[in-house]
């Protein structure tokens, strides 16, 4: 008898791409935000980066649940609330 490839399911793949969202979003850029705020003792912008990050972090959720309308609109979030942690960063 002849053996059937394994194939990889749909479900793994997205679970994949959720995790790779979770390190690179919540752990390198947005951490980095954090961290700035931290060191410059600059409460506004820890909070913004701090909800980018958990808006990120759930948005991983959505694509491993395969529900892109709503990792979209977490993604909008956490563009907004990035770019709010970069105007108090700056101002």
């Amino acid at each position: 008898m002849q053996q059937e490839p394994n194939e990889v399911t749909t479900m793994d793949h997205f679970e994949q791409l959720g995790f790779a969202i979770m390190v690179i979003f919540g752990a390198i850029i947005i951490t980095s935000l954090m961290a700035v705020g931290i060191a410059w003792n600059d409460k506004p912008a820890f909070l913004f980066a701090l909800g980018a990050a958990t808006s990120v972090w759930t948005s991983s959720f959505a694509v491993v649940f395969d529900r892109p309308r709503i990792f979209g609109a977490f993604l909008i979030i956490s563009i907004v609330l990035i770019g709010l942690s970069i105007t108090a960063i700056v101002s």
